[in-house]
């Protein structure tokens, strides 16, 4: 089963992906975490990426699709994706689908965790400090906040359409939330 996580950073996806992939046996696909793991390496590529998020700026499509292409083309990840946070613009999106269906697979399900931009600001400042996170800094937040919703727009409407697209209430308890999207696994 292969599924797509939504929502603005700081909304859960994480947290949610992380339950998805123990329940379901799958492999997280966090570009946050591939970026991250390309920032550690100081490549090239990852000297780029924290410019762009240091600017709040997101991550070049071209970046991004070849790192996530990598990871679809694995055969121990068919049908065993957790989407979390990918993809973030309509040209991801496409060039998901083509991804997916190149390798003869699809989106089972896809979900919109909604939040508001005041509860996110207060979990990035907690998550700040949990997860001593640099690219939480208070100062790039709303900038990135705002530049999720614009570019996401497209995205979501993109895929609403789709019978296995949903909306959450974000704002939820955690537990709440888990036990929502249960309801939709079918497994």
């Amino acid at each position: 089963m292969n599924i797509i996580l939504f929502g603005p950073p700081g909304a859960g996806k994480g947290t949610q992906a992380k339950y998805l992939v123990k329940k379901l046996n799958s492999f997280q696909v966090s570009t946050g975490d591939i970026l991250r793991d390309e920032i550690k390496k100081n490549s090239d590529i990852g000297q780029q990426i924290t410019n762009n998020m240091n600017e709040g700026k997101f991550v070049s499509d071209e970046i991004v699709n070849a790192l996530i292409k990598k990871l679809i083309d694995d055969p121990q990840n068919k049908d065993k994706l957790i989407f979390d946070g990918y993809p973030r613009s309509l040209s991801q999106a496409k060039n998901l689908d083509l991804l997916l269906k190149n390798s003869d697979q699809r989106i089972d399900l896809i979900l919109f965790l909604n939040v508001n931009k005041d509860t996110i600001i207060k979990r990035i400042e907690k998550r700040k400090i949990l997860e001593k996170r640099s690219d939480d800094a208070s100062n790039t937040i709303l900038k990135r906040y705002d530049t999720y919703m614009e570019t996401t727009k497209p995205v979501l409407d993109f895929y609403s359409k789709n019978s296995n697209f949903y909306e959450l209430d974000g704002t939820l308890e955690i537990d709440e939330i888990t036990a929502k999207i249960d309801t939709f696994l079918n497994v």
